[in-house]
């Protein structure tokens, strides 16, 4: 029996087991089902794979306490702020940017719905929310070919939640949210579980019954389009093209099927952890992260995006009302517990980054070739109002590819370029030519 996992035994069960009638003594097998321990995963001394440049894109929740946040001074000469002090030891790899927002982002619990699209969600006259492109499915879309996952999407709650409660940071062409997995065990299955016979037939079964629904979807449709009017067509036109998305991913599986998936020992890995319990959370954001860096490292994917809890709720990285906290309205002692969130969330930062620095790949470290953004859609604010300006901000890694650290580049949060700068320069290092991404005036200067 796995220690760490067990189904307590209860008194009354034992005492019919025993077929007696007295109460017994107080037993460890009574004790309640332990939680996921500490991670002894530990990162491997070489990767193995070509360098290849890699994106992941990491959102924390609520936004922060950003007096304890932004540090004093700005370029290289910056001092590391409270908070920031959690990346010490990685000082020279990340560039903390201040200042930047979506101009048209609304603040409040709608930032993980814009953090990578930058939408103005009610831009369309009669809808009450319609989302773009997040700039991970831009990248996916132009190199997810060459990976047997174009993308992979992690969220502490499974699924998409709802409009301006997203519990994926992922939207597709047509601003159709991608579902984000929050289970370790069915994530790691899916990438390292090789299928079995059953499996692989099972596959092929459901590509060929999804290949005739969606031939007589396409074929009813073209007979459609001919009696519709310009707005009708043009609202069919937004749902063909999310069939021919389906169609696509689709067929993606079909022409994976027969590469053998990479052999990956799970030893170590806390595949246990549950996000939506307070003991697991450190363990479950470490062994998502560890995923994560392993299908990397095999070259699963090369784009991720992991939501690290969901706005208006969730916890913190040691189990706090994170929720509750970000509306401190200036409170000194709310704003003491919200720094501590953001330090811990720092700390399983840091500890990925040190997992992508010591593993050697090409004569370097991981973490050059390997970009991280991470940051929050709002700014709690000096009173707890959630505001799109002056989002909390870090870019690591990449450095191979052109990516400039050990810096703080600050800016005016009343006169500033959109984020959208930071995520175009991020998707032209990824290898995609285009100047061109929502706002962007072009790419952040000084962060390459």
């Amino acid at each position: 029996m796995n220690p760490i996992f067990r189904t307590p035994l209860s008194r009354r069960a034992v005492l019919r087991g025993v077929g007696a009638t007295l109460a017994l003594p107080f037993l460890e097998a009574m004790l309640p089902r332990l939680h996921a321990a500490p991670s002894t995963f530990r990162p491997l001394a070489k990767s193995g794979t070509t360098p290849t440049p890699r994106a992941i894109f990491c959102y924390v929740p609520n936004g922060v306490n950003i007096l304890d946040w932004i540090p004093a001074g700005k370029g290289a000469g910056y001092e590391l702020s409270p908070t920031l002090g959690a990346l010490r030891d990685h000082r020279e790899n990340f560039s903390v940017i201040s200042g930047l927002g979506h101009p048209q982002a609304t603040g409040g619990h709608s930032g993980a719905d814009t953090w990578l699209t930058g939408a103005d969600l009610r831009a369309v006259p009669g809808k009450d929310y319609t989302n773009t492109i997040s700039i991970d499915q831009v990248i996916a879309e132009q190199i997810g070919a060459k990976t047997r996952l174009p993308s992979i999407e992690i969220g502490d709650m499974s699924g998409t939640g709802g409009a301006l409660h997203s519990h994926t940071l992922a939207f597709d062409r047509n601003g159709t949210p991608l579902p984000a997995e929050n289970n370790p065990q069915r994530l790691f299955e899916r990438l390292f579980v090789p299928d079995d016979a059953s499996s692989r037939e099972a596959t092929l079964r459901r590509y060929a019954e999804k290949r005739s629904v969606l031939d007589d979807v396409l074929g009813e449709a073209k007979s459609l389009e001919k009696k519709l009017g310009k707005s009708d067509q043009a609202k069919l036109g937004e749902y063909l093209a999310a069939v021919r998305e389906t169609e696509l991913r689709v067929q993606r599986q079909v022409d994976w099927i027969d590469v053998p998936k990479p052999a990956v020992n799970p030893a170590g890995l806390q595949l246990e952890s549950q996000p939506g319990n307070a003991h697991d959370r450190p363990m479950w954001l470490d062994v998502m992260l560890e995923i994560s860096y392993l299908a990397f490292l095999t070259d699963t994917t090369r784009v991720i995006t992991f939501e690290w809890a969901r706005e208006a709720g969730g916890y913190g990285p040691g189990g706090q009302n994170h929720h509750e906290l970000s509306h401190h309205g200036g409170d000194e002692g709310m704003l003491k517990k919200l720094a501590e969130v953001d330090r811990g969330y720092l700390e399983r930062l840091a500890r990925f980054l040190s997992f992508l620095k010591e593993t050697e790949e090409g004569g370097r470290p991981m973490l050059d070739h390997t970009m991280i953004v991470y940051g929050s859609g709002m700014n709690s604010g000096e009173r707890g109002d959630h505001s799109p300006k002056n989002l909390p901000l870090i870019v690591a890694g990449g450095s191979a590819w052109g990516l400039k650290h050990g810096q703080h580049l600050a800016h005016d949060p009343e006169k500033h370029p959109p984020l959208s700068n930071v995520l175009l320069t991020v998707t032209q290092k990824m290898g995609v030519e285009t100047d061109k991404f929502q706002d962007a005036t072009g790419t952040l200067t000084g962060l390459a």
